[in-house]
């Protein structure tokens, strides 16, 4: 069962009749809070199809942003995160230099990518799925991304943190990247779907 599900049942008498009453686990409320994601360790990755037939896999070595985690309701926690187009590093100076160009990213136009969510819901366990609208160059969209709670604890240094796992898959046509190049025996450089992956560690402020 989840830390974000975990109650406690008591059992009281109202003219007669049994009614369970739900109370907050007090680990679970204990987590309640504002926390800033710890770039340093955390990331936020891709992958995509290259030439029909391998993955090319990359991440934004730049990013921050803020959790706000509800332990009483989940439905009113929340995210958001900015991350700087021009840190895209996929281990090839040229081809990070072209996702950065016009035809991609755009980043000297459109330096951000942001995502605030608007919903968050629980799956069940561990799991949860955020939605909110990215933003990519002038085009937002929804996103869901369906993350798994890693658990929490202090840190050497006295931090409280919270890990969060995560991916979501896209379109990337959806937001207006849509450069492509034919293959002479067919199909595309650079598929359509992208996977976005998100591991994250976050500090609660006092």
């Amino acid at each position: 069962m989840g830390i974000f599900t975990r109650r406690n049942q008591n059992v009281n008498v109202q003219d007669g009749a049994a009614v369970a009453t739900l109370e907050v686990d007090p680990a679970l409320a204990a987590l309640t809070g504002d926390y800033v994601i710890d770039a340093a360790h955390s990331s936020i990755g891709f992958t995509v199809r290259h030439a029909m037939v391998t993955n090319v896999r990359g991440a934004f070595t730049e990013h921050e942003g803020a959790l706000h985690l509800d332990g009483a309701d989940p439905a009113r926690s929340s995210a958001t995160i900015e991350v700087k187009i021009a840190s895209v590093d996929t281990g090839i100076a040229d081809r990070d230099a072209h996702l950065r160009s016009g035809d991609f990213f755009d980043a000297e136009a459109f330096p951000l990518m942001t995502f605030r969510s608007t919903t968050a819901a629980t799956l069940g366990g561990d799991t949860y799925r955020i939605t909110g609208d990215l933003t990519i160059k002038d085009v937002t969209r929804p996103l869901s991304i369906d993350l798994e709670f890693n658990g929490s604890a202090t840190d050497a240094y006295g931090n409280e943190r919270v890990g969060f796992e995560g991916s979501a898959e896209i379109l990337r046509s959806d937001w207006g990247l849509t450069w492509n190049a034919a293959l002479e025996a067919g199909g595309v450089m650079v598929s359509d779907k992208v996977k976005l992956t998100f591991d994250i560690s976050a500090i609660k402020q006092a």
